[in-house]
């Protein structure tokens, strides 16, 4: 069984489940986690509408640091977490759990996704 951080043991199911060039592919790795921003933000009734001027607005501004930005999300995330009552490192074991016994589901969907495309199928 993976040991050590959440990050360390997300960064070991990676490695399990994707080929080598996809461990390190940033673009890859933002259009998954905004394609995974979205969905939470819609499950919480966040509109296209409102979705869409946020990212005129946001791409509107300068670009931020990295650093921060992650800094932003995570305090964000769990400021969500807090309004919606989610334990938000429950939910994280949980589906890093889940994604574990769905790898072969997950590689077929990879396979099938064209390439470049910042959609995951």
């Amino acid at each position: 069984m993976p040991s050590g951080s959440f990050q360390h043991r997300v960064w070991q199911w990676i490695v399990a489940c994707f080929p080598t060039p996809a461990h390190l592919d940033v673009q890859e790795r933002n259009h998954r986690f905004l394609e995974e921003a979205l969905e939470l933000a819609q499950a919480n009734s966040c509109t296209k509408e409102e979705a869409l001027e946020l990212v005129e607005y946001v791409f509107g501004r300068s670009k931020g640091d990295v650093r921060q930005e992650v800094g932003g999300v995570l305090v964000t995330l769990a400021a969500l977490c807090n309004a919606t009552k989610v334990d938000m490192n429950e939910a994280a074991e949980q589906e890093l759990g889940r994604n574990w016994s769905r790898i072969d589901r997950i590689r077929a969907k990879q396979a099938d996704k064209p390439q470049g495309s910042p959609r995951p199928q």
